[in-house]
């Protein structure tokens, strides 16, 4: 037998083995799919976006079937989602409160003072790595856009120094919070109206050098809005679990950083 066959032989051989062995394992040790996972899969909007805390819809799915997670955890989903999710699973359709992303600055190039011309790399991590951030106000949106390259639906976009959040197009998925390095960005429920745009924590006479629309903590608003709005410390943050529909406390503000919509 010549020599160069007997290791082609070998090698063969092997292959063979090897073959049957994986043949024998996925016949017989393979463990079978529960196929209600590729049915809630279909069911999720597939934007894997990670909002409802997995790594993407096809682990939430198995998750929902094989470990029993709840079925209203997908933020771009929807009742409609969770309805058929539900049914699927053979399980009550769990409660959904919408929500959407809200920058809580209405700090734009026009209302806030930049202290100096930043000239670095555009994102807001390292702008405000660069003595503090650019931004007269130390808590103020930066406006470089970290938030908006994070979204996977293109619903934040920079205006005039400003990260603006469109709610039709806003899925909450919730990547532009830890996104923002002052912490600007919150989800809040989709149906309320009136929010305090914004975060800064300096008395009033301070916010008032820095921008035209802050907070300046004179709690005003507090006394309009039947329990809806508090302080903490100089600045009013809205109690979203209260209902706050008098729109006195927009009109009155004087810091002119409570916004209505909707």
């Amino acid at each position: 037998m010549s020599d160069w066959l007997v290791p082609v032989l070998w090698v063969g051989g092997i292959g063979a083995v090897c073959g049957a062995a994986l043949a024998f394992a996925a016949r017989y040790l393979g463990v079978e799919e529960d196929p209600r996972i590729e049915q809630v899969t279909a069911e999720l909007p597939g934007a894997n976006c990670g909002g409802c805390g997995f790594a993407g819809c096809a682990e939430y799915a198995k998750a929902m079937v094989t470990a029993g997670a709840a079925t209203n955890l997908c933020p771009a989903g929807g009742c409609a989602v969770v309805a058929r999710l539900s049914a699927i699973l053979g399980r009550a359709a769990e409660a959904v409160e919408p929500r959407v992303a809200l920058v809580r600055c209405g700090g734009s190039d026009s209302e806030a003072i930049r202290s100096f011309l930043y000239s670095g790399i555009a994102d807001c991590a390292a702008a405000a790595a660069t003595a503090g951030g650019d931004k007269a106000c130390a808590y103020g949106c930066l406006g470089y856009a970290s938030c908006a390259r994070v979204c996977p639906v293109g619903a934040i976009a920079v205006t005039d120094g400003l990260a603006r959040v469109d709610p039709a197009l806003c899925i909450a998925c919730g990547k532009c919070v830890p996104a923002c390095p002052r912490g600007l960005i919150a989800l809040v429920p989709a149906k309320a109206t009136l929010h305090v745009l914004c975060s800064s924590k300096d008395k009033g006479p301070t916010v008032k050098k820095v921008c035209g629309v802050g907070c300046i903590g004179c709690a005003i608003c507090v006394k309009l809005s039947e329990g809806a709005i508090s302080m903490d410390g100089f600045l009013a943050k809205v109690d979203y679990s209260k209902p706050l529909r008098s729109d006195a406390a927009v009109a009155k503000c004087p810091g002119h950083c409570i916004v209505k919509n909707g």
